[in-house]
C-alpha cells in the first residue's frame, strides 16, 4: 500500500498594503458602480500587488521573506501615484475594473531586484505601472447587458508605500481572505 502526501500549498504574492483612508475613498468611488455586474474588492482586501508568485509549497514561505528583506533592505520609503479609474485589461474584453497608476521608477527598481532575488529575472523592464484591482467583471452577466458600460475617469490618490509585505490569499467561503506573512519595513 502506498502513502499519499498531500503538500499544503499557499497563494503567495509581494505587495504593498495602502491606508484606510486611502481604501475609504477608493470605496466611496466605487460606489457608482454599484448596479453593475461586478464583484468588488472589500475596502479591507485592497492592495498594490508588485510581484505574484503563484501556489507554492508553505515550507518555501520562510526563505522567500528572507529573500524579499533582503532585496528591500535598503530602499527608501517612496511615493505611488494613480490617475484613473477603468476597465481593464482593455475596455473592448473588460476582466476587471481599476485604479491605474503612473509609472513608477522606484517599483520597478523593487520588482527588478526582487524578481532577480527570487531568481525569477528575466529581462530588464522599461517601466512599471501599478494597479489597484477595483473589482472583477462577472463575464456572463456583463456580456448580455443592452449597453456595455463604460468606466473611464479621472482618480488622483497617492499612496506612500513605507513597507513591502509578503501576502498569501486563500480563497474560503466565496471570499479571498489575505493574511500579511512578513512585513518589510523601507527606510
Amino acid at each position: 500500500m502506498s502513502k499519499f502526501y498531500y503538500r499544503v500549498k499557499q497563494k503567495i504574492f509581494i505587495g504593498i498594503n495602502i491606508p484606510s483612508k486611502a481604501k475609504k475613498r477608493l470605496v466611496s468611488a466605487m460606489g457608482k458602480w454599484q448596479e453593475l455586474p461586478i464583484k468588488f474588492t472589500r475596502e479591507d482586501k485592497l492592495h498594490l500587488t508588485v510581484l505574484f508568485l503563484g501556489y507554492l509549497e508553505e515550507d518555501l514561505i520562510p526563505e522567500i521573506c528572507e529573500k524579499v528583506k533582503k532585496a528591500c533592505e535598503n530602499e527608501d520609503i517612496f511615493d505611488v501615484e494613480f490617475d484613473s479609474i477603468g476597465l481593464a485589461p482593455s475596455k473592448e474584453k473588460p476582466q476587471m475594473i481599476w485604479l491605474q497608476g503612473l509609472p513608477n521608477e522606484n517599483l520597478l527598481k523593487i520588482h527588478e531586484k526582487l524578481e532577480k532575488e527570487l531568481g525569477l529575472f528575466v529581462a530588464p523592464k522599461k517601466s512599471f505601472r501599478p494597479h489597484i484591482t477595483l473589482g472583477r467583471i462577472r463575464k456572463f452577466k456583463w456580456e448580455v447587458l443592452d449597453q456595455q458600460p463604460e468606466i473611464s475617469e479621472k482618480f488622483q490618490l497617492i499612496v506612500t508605500a513605507d513597507s513591502i509585505d509578503v501576502m498569501s490569499g486563500n480563497f474560503e467561503k466565496g471570499e479571498n481572505e489575505y493574511t500579511i506573512l512578513d512585513s518589510c519595513q523601507l527606510k
